[in-house]
């Protein structure tokens, strides 16, 4: 039997599995700390598929390994198997972590200090606007406490007893950090699913009783909603008030990233810097591309500039969608489900719609069929139900990858998607906010040219097809499609899972119909017309002339032409654009422009 002290690599390997398994048994724990009383992608699912996705490459190393074999297998799995914004910053966490310990052939609380150390800087780089009071106040705890520990000369074993309580402590102090947890008496889900997961590695390693925690969770207040909390995640080519895009590589074996990085922040937004020396893509929205060139070729060379003005890359919007295609050909990538993950089913275009309604059971089909044809630039979109499938494959989506809000695709099947499509390039839209950063992460690995635009919803998915340039060079495109998809507003009509409290003070019951307008609950009542009406009243105060309404699998058809006629009545100068997309939980989405 080993000892706490083993460097043996199978120990870390069985640590690891256990500490996976016990995060995985908290799974539902985690989760129950989400605020939004609406079905949701929550931290606890995404965090464990995450690890899980690690444990499998482990256990395809076999027991002859070596300490380098298992940081390549943690580093890929966990980046391969992330899901939604808390799975990508977990995948960077280990990331960094094994970047730490890669030049140590000792696992002492040097290394561990160090290895922590390097996973805050990469976790912290994944994120443009860290918040205090989330995962990575979490992991800044845990990095000090290390640091502090290792230069005291603890055991490892001490430092391991440590770590665990100082993840907890933080984990507690969250609610005091970031005033929406204490508002609604819990912490932060992201960071409680770190300690969890710390807490697991350690008991394994110790052979210590893994201490209670349920204090956490079941000391909760009744919740009193807010806006729920959420990671600011990097958009790479969201809106921007600036006039020019620029872009450039560089090339530069001396600057300072950080500096950089600062210098392009002051100058204009949407600032991106990424790569290592001496090989660099930079991208700014700016009003004096001429101080960015000059700043960069006092550093290093510049090559490929490319300066757009956004303004006058007007997006000019489309007066309907096109109408259904039944024989339209998509490719969709199924998620994994249990038992199915084999199941592909293959459509042909003359019997696309039952393949659908008979994949529709088991969470997507691929269809083989109908994207023969080589092209220089596809796209890609995440979505779920199959009005949705269809609409996007008329407008042009060569594969599709089934998922959304309750269940968020992997880096892994983004990226198949991304080898699926027939074409030198693809675009990336990921159509919910907790799918970003997958979706850039599965870009950046992606063997051929790929890019995101930062779509929130489908309907934003719509518009950005709209103002499509596939004749011109994919930056000029995604920079057009994003100016689009700024003008567009997205709600959505659901039936409440909890209790809460709206941010007007109205109380949330279980089974109550809500309308979430911009991520906050506008409307609470218990007719599904009479809140989308209301809501929809809220949504067209501004300058918007163009409806589109998506009905839910949910929602009659009688109900839904009921509702548009009223809508008609109502609001005679919004032109309405309606379409079945048959999307699951959600028995309405609408979107104005």
């Amino acid at each position: 039997m080993s000892t706490p002290d083993s460097n043996d690599p199978n120990d870390f390997i069985r640590h690891f599995k256990a500490a996976a398994a016990f995060l995985s048994s908290r799974e539902e724990e985690i989760n129950r700390l989400n605020v939004f009383p609406v079905p949701d992608g929550d931290t606890g699912i995404n965090m464990s598929l995450t690890i899980a996705s690690v444990v499998r490459e482990l256990d395809d190393l076999g027991e002859d390994t070596s300490a380098e074999k298992i940081r390549k297998a943690v580093t890929h799995g966990s980046l391969m198997g992330a899901r939604g914004n808390s799975g990508v910053i977990t995948s960077q966490i280990l990331r960094g972590f094994c970047d730490g310990v890669a030049d140590t052939t000792e696992f002492d609380p040097g290394a561990i200090a160090e290895g922590f150390r390097q996973a805050k800087k990469v976790a912290f780089s994944a994120v443009r606007k860290p918040v205090e009071g989330t995962i990575l106040t979490v992991l800044s705890d845990i990095s000090e406490a290390a640091t502090k520990l290792a230069r005291e000369g603890c055991s490892l074993e001490l430092m391991f007893v440590e770590l665990a309580e100082a993840a907890m402590a933080s984990v507690r102090r969250t609610p005091e950090l970031l005033p929406v947890l204490k508002e609604n008496g819990v912490v932060d889900a992201g960071g409680y699913g770190l300690a969890l997961l710390v807490q697991g590695f350690v008991s394994s390693f110790t052979a210590r009783p893994i201490s209670k925690t349920s204090d956490i969770v079941s000391g909760q207040k009744e919740a009193q909603y807010r806006p729920k909390v959420a990671i600011e995640q990097i958009n790479d080519w969201e809106g921007s008030d600036y006039l020019y895009c620029t872009e450039f590589l560089l090339t530069s074996e001396s600057i300072e990233l950080q500096a950089a990085r600062d210098f392009l922040s002051k100058l204009g937004d949407c600032e991106i810097l990424v790569g290592s020396h001496p090989d660099f893509k930079v991208h700014v929205h700016t009003n004096n591309p001429g101080s960015v060139l000059s700043y960069m070729t006092e550093r290093g060379q510049v090559a490929e500039v490319h300066i757009h003005n956004m303004r006058l890359q007007s997006a000019e919007r489309q007066k309907r969608l096109a109408a259904d295609d039944d024989d339209a050909a998509v490719q969709l990538l199924p998620l994994a489900v249990a038992g199915q993950a084999d199941g592909l089913m293959s459509a042909s275009a003359s019997s696309s719609g039952a393949a659908l309604s008979a994949a529709a059971q088991f969470g997507g089909i691929r269809a083989t069929e109908g994207n023969a044809e080589h092209k220089l630039r596809g796209y890609v979109a995440v979505a779920s139900g199959i009005g949705l499938f269809k609409i996007l494959a008329s407008l042009g989506v060569d594969v599709v990858v089934s998922g959304g809000q309750t269940m968020n695709p992997s880096t892994a099947e983004l990226l198949e998607a991304i080898d699926m499509a027939n074409a030198d390039e693809v675009i990336v839209f990921p159509n919910n906010k907790n799918i970003i950063m997958c979706a850039q992460a599965a870009a950046k690995m992606a063997t051929k040219k790929a890019a995101v635009v930062a779509t929130k919803s489908v309907p934003e998915n719509f518009t950005a097809l709209f103002a499509s340039l596939p004749e011109q060079p994919m930056e000029e495109e995604v920079d057009k499609m994003c100016q689009a998809v700024a003008g567009v507003r997205t709600a959505e009509v659901t039936t409440a899972v909890k209790a809460a409290k709206s941010r007007h003070g109205a109380d949330i019951q279980a089974g109550d119909i809500i309308g979430i307008l911009d991520d906050d609950v506008e409307v609470v009542g218990s007719d599904l017309q009479a809140v989308a009406l209301e809501l929809l009243a809220m949504m067209l105060k501004g300058d918007y002339d163009t409806l589109t309404m998506l009905a839910g699998k949910d929602y009659g058809q009688g109900q839904f032409e009921d509702l548009i006629a009223k809508v008609n009545e109502r609001f005679p100068d919004v032109e309405v654009d309606a379409h079945r997309g048959e999307q699951p939980l959600y028995p309405l989405v609408m979107a104005v422009e």
